[in-house]
């Protein structure tokens, strides 16, 4: 039996389709990207993808206190993973990429940790999340993967709680049902 999607309905598989065009979209341009990163010439480039943990910061963004890279990006927490496990590996990766080594930041109050992924790379955490950042933030100061529903999971911002902030999502307006 075929039936036509009601009004609240169709908004959100709309925006369901547009997130997971987005996160395909980021896809294509990391692979584009890493082929060219050897051969580009100055160094000031500000990538999510090569984050490295060490001095992380905070800022605050769509009025949140969040931690970010010490290039200022946001870093995000995975929901399926646990205080001992990622479980973004591979295309999910490439998306999100892992903040490798361990971590600090100075005035935060928190547990900063890390976990041993299962390429045998060191991963930090903090408040027992792994932490990611997300290739669709083009630019520090940005918190695109807030909210996301994607490889599996709801993508949240790391506060400097530790924890997603309760009811907030920068990507939009409520969950859908997801």
């Amino acid at each position: 039996m075929i039936r036509s999607l009601t009004r609240l309905e169709a908004p959100n598989r709309l925006r369901m389709l547009l997130a997971l065009l987005a996160v395909a979209a980021a896809a294509a341009v990391l692979a584009a990207c890493s082929s060219s990163a050897a051969s580009s010439a100055g160094g000031g480039s500000s990538s999510p993808a090569a984050a490295t943990a060490g001095g992380l910061k905070t800022a605050t963004i769509g009025g949140a206190t969040v931690l970010t890279s010490a290039s200022g990006f946001t870093l995000y927490s995975f929901a399926p993973d646990t205080a001992t496990t990622s479980t973004c590996n591979s295309a999910c990766a490439q998306n999100w990429p892992p903040v490798t080594g361990p971590a600090t930041a100075s005035g935060v109050t928190g547990t900063f940790g890390t976990i041993k992924r299962s390429d045998g790379s060191v991963q930090a955490t903090f408040g027992g999340h792994p932490l990611y950042t997300f290739a669709g933030d083009t630019a520090p100061g940005q918190a695109k993967g807030n909210g996301l529903n994607a490889f599996g999971g709801l993508w949240h911002e790391v506060t400097t709680s530790g924890t997603a902030p309760a009811g907030s999502s920068s990507s939009g307006s409520g969950g859908g049902g997801y």
